[in-house]
C-alpha cells in the first residue's frame, strides 16, 4: 500500500509563523500523530506533500524525533497502532509550491507511488483517525475498488456532500458548489480515501479547476470512477472526532481535550485511579503498574513509567521519569530525566533534574533540588538543599540549607559523600571533595578538603555575647 499525507497547508487561521502541521497535540506535532498511524499500517511507500514552511516540517521529521511509536501497554499521546517493525517506513517528500487544491497536492506525490499497490490519502492536520478505521477502509477497497471514509454530521457546513443515486455513491460536491438540495445532505466527505493507483494517475491527469474556488479537487475522481465502472465503497468512523481537522487554535484546543479524555479513559480501564479524568495531560507515553493513583493537574511528558502502588500528588510534572513501586511523589514536584527507586518520598515542591538517580527509600523533601546526583539506599535530604553533581552513599542525612558547590565559574566538579554521613544544616561542600564514611559535618561548616572516615568536621567558630546591647531603632520623619 502507498500512503500519501497532505501537509502543505499554511494554516492562516492559526495566526502563527509555525506551519500548521507542526503545532502540537498532546505534546506531539499534528503530523507526528498522522505519521505514527500511517506507519502502523505498514505501508510500502509513505509520501508527505509539503508546501508552506516545508523545510521546517522536513527538518522536524527527518531526524526521526518528532514521530515515534508508543510503548506497549501504555496510555499514549499517539493514535497509532504500533507494529513489530523497528525501522519506520522512510518518508518520501514531495513539494507543492502553489496551493492549487487537494488534487494538485496528490499530483506532486505521484512519482513516489507504486502502481502495483493502492493508495491511501490522509491529511497532516487530522491527527486522531484510528488505525482500525483506516484498516476497515483499506480492506473494503481491496486492490481494485475505491473506498471513501464518510461521516454524518448534524451541521455539515463547509464539507463536501456525498451524493448517492440508488444508494450508491455517484459523486461528491463541494459546499461552495452545492445546490440547496445538495447542501441539505448530512453525509459528508472526510477527504480520506483509498484508490487504485493506476486509475488515480489517469484521473488526476484529467482534473479541471472550473469550480467556485478555482482549484483541482481530489473529490472529482469519484465521478470519474463512476464513469469507468469502478466500484465505490464507503465506511464511517466510530466517533466523528476521528475526522476532525485543525484549522484554528480553538479547534486544536477542542481536539486536545477530546484526546486527553480518551487517554484518561484508557488509564482508568487499565486500573489506574485518577482523581479527576478531566484534569490530566499525557504528552508522550505513560506506563502504569497496579494500584497507581494520580491526583489532579498532573502532566506527563516523554516516556514515564510508574510502578505498582505509586502515588502522584496534585500538579506534579514528570518528564522522562521512571518511578519505583510504592514511591510517593507529592504536590508540585518537577521531575525530569530521572530514575527513582522503590518506597521513596519526593516533595512537595521538589525538583529532580537530568541525571538524577535515587535508590530505594530515599527522601527528597520540600524545596530540594538534585541535578546529576545519585543518592544511595535510605538517604535523605528533607529541606531546602541543592545537591548537584554529587554521589551520595547509603543512609546519609543531609541537613537543611546544604549546598554542593559544584561550579567554579568554568567547570563542574563532583562531590562524594560516603555511607552513613551526617551533614549538618547550612553546610557548603566545595567540590571536588570527598566526605569519608561515618563522618559528621557540623552545622554551618564549609568543607573544601577531603575528610577521613568517622570524623567530626567543623570550622573554628567564636561566639560572642554583648550584654546590654541596644537594637537600632528606625529614625522618624
Amino acid at each position: 500500500m502507498n500512503i500519501v499525507v497532505l501537509a502543505a497547508g499554511r494554516g492562516k487561521r492559526m495566526h502563527s509563523d509555525l506551519p500548521k502541521v507542526l503545532h502540537t497535540l498532546a505534546g506531539k506535532p499534528l503530523l507526528g500523530h498522522v505519521l505514527d498511524t500511517a506507519r502502523g499500517l505498514a505501508p510500502g511507500r509513505l509520501a508527505v506533500v509539503i508546501g508552506h514552511g516545508g523545510e521546517l516540517v522536513r527538518t522536524a521529521f527527518d531526524d526521526g524525533t518528532a514521530s515515534s511509536p508508543p510503548a506497549p501497554g501504555a496510555a499514549s499521546a499517539s493514535s497509532a497502532t504500533p507494529t513489530a517493525a523497528t525501522d519506520p517506513t522512510p518518508i518520501r517528500w514531495a513539494i507543492q509550491a502553489e496551493q492549487l487544491g487537494t488534487g494538485h497536492a496528490v499530483m506532486q506525490a505521484l512519482p513516489e507511488l507504486d502502481d502495483a499497490a493502492p493508495t491511501l490519502v490522509l491529511y497532516g492536520d487530522v491527527p486522531l483517525t484510528r488505525a482500525d478505521t483506516l484498516l476497515r477502509l483499506v480492506t473494503l477497497a481491496g486492490s481494485d475498488k475505491l473506498a471513501i471514509l464518510t461521516a454524518h454530521l448534524g451541521d455539515p457546513t463547509g464539507y463536501g456532500r456525498i451524493v448517492r443515486e440508488g444508494g450508491a455513491i455517484a459523486r461528491i460536491v463541494e459546499h461552495k458548489d452545492a445546490s440547496p438540495d445538495e447542501r441539505a445532505i448530512t453525509e459528508i466527505n472526510t477527504g480520506v480515501l483509498v484508490v487504485p493507483t493506476p486509475f488515480l494517475r489517469r484521473a488526476l491527469a484529467s482534473l479541471r479547476n472550473d469550480n467556485a474556488q478555482g482549484e483541482y479537487y481530489l473529490t472529482d475522481v469519484i465521478g470519474m470512477a463512476v464513469a469507468e465502472g469502478i466500484a465505490i465503497e464507503s465506511t464511517q468512523p466510530d466517533d466523528n472526532w476521528e475526522i476532525e481537522g485543525v484549522n484554528s487554535r480553538v479547534q486544536l484546543a477542542t481536539l486536545e481535550r477530546v484526546h486527553q479524555h480518551k487517554l484518561a479513559a484508557d488509564l482508568l480501564e487499565r486500573g489506574v485511579a485518577l482523581a479527576d479524568p478531566a484534569r490530566i495531560d499525557v504528552r508522550g507515553t505513560l506506563v502504569c503498574g497496579r494500584d497507581v493513583f494520580i491526583d489532579v493537574g498532573c502532566v506527563f511528558e516523554g516516556a514515564v513509567s510508574l510502578a505498582d502502588g505509586v502515588r502522584v500528588g496534585p500538579y506534579a510534572v514528570l518528564r522522562n521519569v521512571t518511578v519505583g513501586a510504592g514511591t510517593r511523589v507529592d504536590a508540585f514536584c518537577h521531575l525530569e530525566d530521572a530514575a527513582i527507586g522503590a518506597s521513596a518520598v519526593i516533595g512537595p515542591y521538589a525538583r529532580l533534574r537530568p541525571g538524577t538517580k535515587l535508590s530505594d527509600e530515599v527522601h527528597i523533601g520540600n524545596f530540594v533540588e538534585v541535578k546529576n546526583g545519585q543518592l544511595g539506599h535510605g538517604s535523605k535530604a528533607n529541606h531546602l538543599s541543592y545537591i548537584g553533581d554529587a554521589t551520595v552513599g547509603a543512609r546519609v542525612n543531609i541537613g537543611a540549607g546544604t549546598i554542593t558547590c559544584n561550579y567554579d565559574g568554568a567547570n563542574k566538579h563532583r562531590t562524594v559523600i560516603e555511607d552513613d554521613v551526617h551533614i549538618g544544616s547550612d553546610t557548603q561542600l566545595v567540590a571536588p571533595v570527598t566526605v569519608g564514611a561515618g563522618s559528621t559535618v557540623a552545622a554551618g561548616t564549609t568543607v573544601w578538603r577531603d575528610t577521613p572516615a568517622n570524623a567530626l568536621i567543623l570550622n573554628g567558630k567564636t561566639q560572642v555575647a554583648r550584654e546590654g546591647w541596644q537594637r537600632p531603632v528606625k529614625k522618624k520623619g
